[in-house]
């Protein structure tokens, strides 16, 4: 019996939560004596919520999906690059039943954690150099709780709170206290103290202000009872009794600077995005964002065929023909061209260099899997590029 409702790695890699079609073209092609050499591309015809950019994350799990497949050779952007819509970032060649049945899971496996660090990268530029603090786990299933934390770590959250998340990632999960603690205890500063005094010294003492009192109040008791050891106060309110954030945190950094808490640092949460950070980058000092990042918009990439025995086919609505994704190594521009074909930048006249690395050949991994480090330093170098170019176009502008 199942307890919980969810596949297990082995029924993943067995194509047990394939789409009921794929199981029939498979009986269908073996039995007609019709399968054939394809060649297939994932992309995507736009991107949600009016993204002009996404970053591509799961090619890791996309690997491991398709290990042991012989006869399968597979391209594909590294982990943690920009990529835009129209632009392929995975190739497939080999016999179509041969990987025809992984197709839901492939897609699967690239949509939701590519949307999940799209939006943290999003919500890290609209951050700066902010505290940005994944607090999204909760707002999925359980058992991809690891997936979300990964995703958001690439995209550019500075730590995540799940357990399991950080273990995986290596690197120690960020949590202090929540208001269910409060509210047992029954009074902040009883708990803030109780909090200083038991839990290792390692982990800050970040206090929630907003269970009981009015925040203003609750933070300068809090101030005056922690002292140096208060490293932050994090602001939680709903917005029933939120009114003007903004203007809040204000209020509560003047009093905390009038009476020497200088060093003490703001932190907010609750319903948290891309839009509020903006709004609240100059008066507070960081940001736990849950929902935004965790329930971001899926790209909605698809797989499709591109060439049939050697033959460009493609259904409607797509170009036939395998592709290569080329970009100039001085201005980042960019350009999908049939395979083979030769690009020179008209704008630098450096000649294109291809983004497509070779991830297995005849089923067997030959790229490195780097670690999640690696990779979330590789999408952070793409974000500053971009900026770069966006400044370099634009002028002065920032």
């Amino acid at each position: 019996m199942r307890r919980f409702h969810v596949a297990t790695e082995e029924e993943i890699r067995a194509g047990r939560v394939t789409d009921a079609y794929f199981l029939n073209a498979e009986k269908v092609l073996a039995e007609a004596g019709a399968d054939k050499e394809v060649a297939a591309e994932v992309s995507v015809k736009r991107l949600p919520a009016g993204w002009s950019w996404a970053v591509l994350c799961g090619i890791e799990e996309v690997a491991r999906l398709l290990e042991g497949l012989e006869g399968i050779e597979v391209d594909a952007l590294p982990e943690g690059s920009l990529f835009h819509a129209g632009e392929p970032v995975l190739a497939i060649r080999g016999r179509y039943t041969s990987f025809c049945i992984h197709e839901t899971a492939l897609l699967g496996l690239l949509c939701q954690a590519s949307g999940i660090a799209t939006a943290a990268a999003r919500c890290r530029i609209a951050a700066g150099e902010k505290l940005l603090l994944s607090f999204g786990a909760r707002r999925q299933h359980p058992a991809v709780a690891p997936m979300v934390e990964r995703a958001a770590w690439i995209g550019g959250t500075d730590t995540v709170s799940s357990v399991l998340g950080a273990e995986l990632l290596g690197i120690p999960a960020r949590g202090t206290m929540p208001h269910s603690m409060i509210l047992v205890m029954g009074d902040t500063v009883e708990a803030a103290e109780a909090f200083d005094r038991i839990v290792d010294p390692e982990t800050p003492r970040l206090v929630l202000i907003d269970t009981f009192q009015d925040e203003k109040f609750e933070a300068l008791r809090v101030a005056r009872a922690l002292g140096d050891r208060l490293s932050a106060l994090r602001l939680d309110t709903p917005p029933s009794r939120r009114g003007d954030l903004k203007a809040l945190a204000e209020e509560i950094r003047w009093e905390l600077d009038r009476r020497g808490f200088e060093k003490v640092k703001i932190l907010v949460s609750g319903g948290i995005g891309e839009k509020e950070i903006l709004e609240l980058k100059d008066t507070v000092d960081g940001f736990g964002v849950g929902s935004f990042i965790s329930r971001a918009p899926h790209v909605d990439f698809a797989l499709d065929i591109v060439e049939v025995e050697g033959t460009p086919l493609a259904k409607r609505g797509k170009k036939s023909g395998r592709k290569d994704l080329l970009q100039c190594p001085a201005c980042t521009r960019r350009e999908v061209l049939p395979v083979g074909t030769p690009w020179t930048c008209p704008d630098c006249g450096n000649p294109g260099i291809s983004l497509l690395e070779p991830l297995l050949r005849n089923g067997r991994i030959t790229a490195s899997l780097p670690p999640p480090r690696r990779i979330k330093e590789r999408a952070r170098k793409a974000l500053e590029n971009r900026n770069r170019a966006g400044r370099k176009n634009a002028g002065s502008s920032p």
